[in-house]
């Protein structure tokens, strides 16, 4: 970037607080710093070494090929069965009697564990079941279920056969659903009569219902009863996997696919427009999902409890509830509510029953904590945690401090993973027995990814710059396309930036050249000429002792032509505020980062508009900040929220 060139972002926080893994950790970690320089010295070489964990039934000729960029193939030659791979050899390797999962139903009192034996007996009867549906290889399932093992059996008893699936977070509406079946012509539905929430039923069987009139080529739907409320059951169509899947037989032949078969669609629904399907494949997804996850978390799976917070309806899910964990023989944690349900210690409570000793959570989950106060996980033993993660989003500074302190009681080291669904698994990362953590910091790329933070031009920012990030080469478990899109595929992730792949985030490097996320691109505000990140000032919000969590748009401005808006939610302990707070949270941000981005009105809310998945729409709240209609709320996790905020933003002054 040349001297007079513009920044793509501007930088504006620090951080000097660091957290070294203590010297017990790194003694006994997975990896140490070596495994940087094996892979930089041949990149291509390391990835053909690590898929040495993978069990195949026929060997690869060729590890990577590039030659129709942007579209790769990874262990050319190569065949396996990805269900094989996560169950089938761990039986036969003595780890039958393994918990593969504890499930800890919503409804208290509901608890189960199933093991690598029987999870690999009811994959195979499911099988059994699609196949004498008709289900062939290359044919597509969808999954619509709530968080529960007949999910994680669906989705494996797809994967044994080769047909891909699409799961469908149990939250979406009939027309998301719909648009999703019909956009992979999936054919047969597996799903339950409904699921549990906050106490209430989910209801998913009507959903599929009103879903289908719109779906005539689908044949065959499969219904877990779980709730045990009344649905309809359409003659000739749909059967209950009680009567099909409980009853068929334990054993199946599974027969090898081609390293580059199909493994499932995973649709990003994105805030407009069609949603995405995105295309994973067999071998290279499965060996990023379980080479980072051992990597990443410093896995032991002979004594670790390892438990992913997130929702198989979630890429999160499929590679760090399902793949990874079982291509790794990890024992897992399913639990299939809310954090508040039936009391808001629940989480804590399921860490100290199984001894949890790996936690992956999202970062808006750990500010609802914060916002709850650290009462609530004092009253639980949570020393068996020895490693914490968060995923989904950057996480704030202090909400990384409070997570450390409050949740891993100083010891544990953080793990802020960047990744996305189009990824397959992390690609930015702390080593746990490796890194110095800063806390907000993604650190740098895993050993064997490219990345870098590009300017307008496509040229490498030097450290202390913000701009684009970009992945510089290809990657095992990359993405292969859009399905049915290869020109979007280009089009979305490969044209901006020619030769990179452009993630749609912003990104600075800090004078030590490690990687911070600044949240997505269409999130950057102009601020009186300055490009300013909403991550680093709703992080400067949240290092506010009374902050839990905040979120920030820019507004229209006649003077400076974008002025910063600020949502916050306050701590328990700082009460619901006063006019005084307004004040004292711009001064602080003027303090911490600058008065340029100081905000031009401060609303306290008391809840954020959030997806499902918890991630906040900005989009809303822009529409609300420029008094705009509200659009579509239907993604919503809280429909109501919108109204609230927007009749606290007429009430809320400006700044003078």
């Amino acid at each position: 970037m040349t001297d007079t060139a513009r920044p793509a972002l501007d930088n504006l926080a620090t951080e000097d607080r660091r957290f070294p893994p203590s010297p017990e950790f790194a003694a006994q970690a997975n990896v140490d710093a070596s495994i940087y320089a094996e892979a930089d010295a041949d990149r291509v070489a390391f990835w053909g070494e690590r898929a040495k964990r993978l069990t195949w039934a026929e060997p690869f000729t060729q590890v990577l090929d590039w030659s129709d960029a942007p579209f790769a193939k990874w262990f050319v030659g190569g065949k396996l069965n990805v269900a094989v791979n996560c169950l089938d050899r761990h039986v036969e390797a003595g780890l039958g009697d393994r918990v593969a999962y504890y499930f800890e139903g919503e409804p208290d009192g509901e608890r189960s564990e199933i093991t690598y034996r029987e999870l690999t007996e009811r994959v195979c009867q499911a099988a059994n079941v699609l196949e004498g549906l008709g289900v062939q290889a290359g044919d597509r399932v969808a999954i619509y279920m709530p968080m529960v093992p007949e999910t994680v059996i669906a989705m494996l008893a797809c994967a044994r056969i080769g047909a891909p699936h699409t799961v469908v977070f149990g939250g979406f509406s009939a027309d998301a659903l719909a648009t999703r079946i019909l956009d992979c012509d999936a054919r047969v539905v597996l799903t339950a009569d409904g699921g549990w929430r906050k106490g209430a039923e989910v209801p998913l069987k009507s959903v599929v219902d009103e879903a289908l009139e719109r779906c005539p080529d689908v044949r065959s739907t499969v219904v877990v009863k779980r709730t045990g409320s009344d649905v309809t059951m359409a003659e000739g169509r749909d059967l209950w996997w009680h009567d099909t899947v409980d009853v068929a037989e334990r054993t199946h032949e599974a027969q090898a696919f081609d390293a580059e078969h199909p493994l499932y669609v995973m649709y990003t629904s994105g805030t407009t427009g069609k949603p995405k399907g995105i295309l994973h494949t067999s071998a290279g997804y499965l060996l990023g999902a379980s080479w980072t996850q051992w990597e990443v978390f410093d896995l032991k799976p002979e004594t670790d409890v390892y438990w992913t917070a997130a929702d198989i309806g979630w890429v999160t899910g499929h590679s760090y509830v399902v793949y990874g964990p079982l291509a790794n023989a990890t024992s897992s944690v399913i639990y299939e509510g809310a954090p508040d349900a039936p009391h808001r210690g629940r989480w804590w409570e399921i860490v100290e029953r199984y001894g949890v000793s790996i936690l992956y959570c999202a970062p808006t989950a750990i500010r609802t904590f914060m916002k709850w106060g650290a009462d609530i996980p004092a009253k639980y033993d949570l020393s068996s945690l020895r490693l914490i993660g968060s995923v989904g989003e950057p996480i704030n500074p202090e909400a990384y401090v409070w997570y450390r302190q409050t949740i891993g009681g100083g010891r544990t080291p953080v793990i802020d993973t960047w990744w996305q669904t189009e990824t397959g698994s992390v690609m930015i990362s702390p080593l746990p027995g490796v890194t110095a953590g800063k806390p907000g910091a993604a650190m740098k790329a895993l050993p064997g990814i490219g990345a870098d933070v590009v300017d307008d031009a496509g040229e490498s920012v030097p450290d202390g710059s913000g701009g684009y990030l970009v992945l510089t080469e290809p990657w095992p478990s990359m993405l292969r396309t859009i399905w049915g899109d290869d020109d979007r595929y280009r089009e979305t992730y490969w044209s901006r930036f020619p030769g990179k792949y452009f993630a749609g985030d912003g990104a600075k490097k800090d004078a030590d050249g490690d990687l911070w996320l600044l949240g997505r691109v269409d999130d950057v505000m102009n601020v009186a000429g300055h490009r300013l990140s909403t991550t680093e000032i709703e992080s400067a919000l949240v290092s506010n002792a009374k902050v839990a969590e905040a979120a920030v748009v820019g507004a229209a401005d006649e003077t400076t032509g974008q002025a910063v808006v600020a949502f916050v939610i306050l701590r328990g302990e700082a009460g619901d505020g006063g006019p005084e707070v307004a004040k004292e949270l711009r001064d602080h941000v003027a303090k911490q980062i600058g008065k340029i981005a100081r905000p031009r009105q401060i609303l306290v809310v008391a809840e954020l508009p959030k997806t499902r998945s918890g991630k906040i729409m900005r989009r809303l709240l822009r529409d609300v900040a420029e008094n705009r209609t509200v659009g579509d709320v239907t993604t919503l996790a809280d429909t109501t929220v919108m109204d609230t905020i927007r009749s606290g933003m007429a009430a809320a002054p400006p700044e003078d």
